[in-house]
């Protein structure tokens, strides 16, 4: 734009300059963003919000699940059969399926039609899933909280994997989406709930259920949508284990040391070291390792056992 009057000079340069620094600025923040996310969150970020509202999971968890997952839509199990979560097929599954190496070669995934299949089955998956229902007492906008209660829950293996979610959220803004949740908790999860058998607890951050009697691996597998034989090794169990009334079955793999407030376990009658460490969710070799006993040491009443 052309100015005739010389006193506008100071104040057009002025302007030119500021517009130029806030477009500068502009670039530079979208510098440094990876492409191929904000095309993944302009592309998907409708199915995020849609199945939020259905469901009652944080669009931002969506989101940040999806891209992480599927690289961001580039993977090939998202190129190729529309899985953008890693879904593996579980026994309950009855839908297409394809082959591909994860954790063990030629693995078992979920093949979808449509990216919105993928979508829908990830709330389903989280919903219907027993080990995650203690995620949906959270506040909607509550992010930081559902990415941590998805790795607590067992989801995935990373240690860094709620971290990682929180970064993509919090980086490219994903928690505004949220915001087209409403407020408070899930007002429709009790429909959800009232379709598991088990109560979901929490000990050591970890998820998990008490058996009764009658259950087993498999009927377990059913409803938590957990494996059966995951099951049996997170819970240091073997396959021909009779699941007993009062069984502490945990959803996902234990952690290595008790929580912070446990240090000492004084042995009491009936204890064994399987035992201690289901009641503190300890992996049962480690229980035995930092109290250097061997595999054939059996506790006795007083012994006094480290937990950390």
């Amino acid at each position: 734009m052309k100015y005739s009057r010389p006193r506008y000079t100071s104040i057009a340069f002025s302007f030119t300059f500021l517009l130029f620094m806030v477009c500068s600025l502009s670039a530079h923040a979208q510098k440094g963003r990876n492409a191929h996310y904000l095309a993944y969150i302009n592309k998907y970020s409708d199915l995020a919000v849609d199945e939020m509202k259905k469901h009652k999971i944080p669009a931002s968890i969506t989101l940040a699940q999806g891209i992480l997952e599927s690289g961001a839509g580039q993977s090939a199990l998202a190129r190729k059969s529309n899985n953008h979560f890693g879904i593996k097929c579980g026994s309950n599954w009855r839908g297409k399926t394809v082959r591909h190496d994860d954790d063990a070669r030629n693995e078992c995934f979920r093949a979808y039609s449509h990216p919105r299949e993928s979508y829908e089955d990830h709330s389903k998956f989280l919903a219907n899933g027993a080990r995650y229902a203690f995620l949906f007492k959270l506040d909607i906008k509550d992010y930081k909280g559902w990415a941590r209660g998805l790795k607590k829950a067992g989801y995935a293996t990373d240690p860094s994997y709620a971290n990682r979610l929180i970064t993509i959220i919090e980086d490219y803004e994903l928690y505004k989406y949220d915001k087209k949740g409403g407020k408070g908790k899930s007002s429709s999860k009790s429909e959800t709930v009232s379709t598991l058998q088990h109560q979901v607890y929490l000990s050591n951050d970890l998820a998990y259920i008490v058996a009764r009697d009658g259950d087993t691996f498999k009927g377990l597998d059913k409803e938590t949508g957990v494996s059966w034989r995951k099951l049996i090794k997170y819970n240091d169990l073997h396959e021909d284990y009779t699941l007993t009334n009062g069984d502490v079955i945990y959803l996902c793999k234990k952690n290595t040391k008790a929580a912070k407030k446990y240090t000492v376990h004084i042995v009491r009658d009936g204890d064994s070291m399987h035992s201690i460490a289901q009641m503190y969710g300890i992996r049962l070799k480690n229980l035995y390792k930092m109290n250097k006993k061997d595999p054939d040491y059996i506790p006795e009443i007083g012994h006094r056992l480290r937990l950390r």
